[in-house]
């Protein structure tokens, strides 16, 4: 399994990506985990010899802040609404379809969204999506070890 982290770590909420795959990465070196700004070409290289990736990105679709949203993008396309809040050039739900289209989807992708409140520069991740953060590491890692999902 690989995880990839989504996110601009100074701008706020949008950091939960970056700092979800790091704290899987602190517990548990032997797990392929990177960060990435969301770039399609990166993604699908990235995951190119993956047959099961876990994508973490901030979403902002008028949610609680801190609620986690799951999507399987193998199966489905992605809610492009829930990603609108990306700092990044391309978007997750862009770079998803792109690879789609492009017949380069790994054969299962899970992408969590969690849903954050502030997207300023400079700004710190509030401590709803902290929370989250947490929570979607450790149920990840759950789920990496036993194959069920929590989240």
């Amino acid at each position: 399994m690989l995880v990839i982290g989504v996110g601009n770590e100074i701008r706020g909420d949008d950091a939960a990506g970056l700092l979800v795959a790091r704290r899987i990465r602190e517990r548990n070196p032997s797990l392929s985990v990177i960060e990435s700004s969301a770039d399609p070409m990166t993604l699908m290289e990235a995951w190119s010899e993956e047959s099961e990736v876990v994508l973490i990105d901030a979403v902002e679709s008028g949610g609680t802040p801190g609620e986690l949203h799951r999507h399987e993008a193998h199966e489905r396309a992605l809610p492009v609404d829930f990603f609108h809040c990306s700092t990044h050039s391309f978007g997750v739900a862009e770079a998803v379809e792109f690879a789609r289209n492009l017949d380069r989807l790994p054969s299962r992708l899970t992408v969590f969204g969690i849903e954050g409140r502030s997207f300023s520069a400079g700004g710190d991740v509030s401590e709803s999506v902290l929370s989250a953060i947490e929570s979607l590491a450790r149920a990840i890692l759950e789920e990496c070890e036993t194959g069920e999902s929590d989240a």
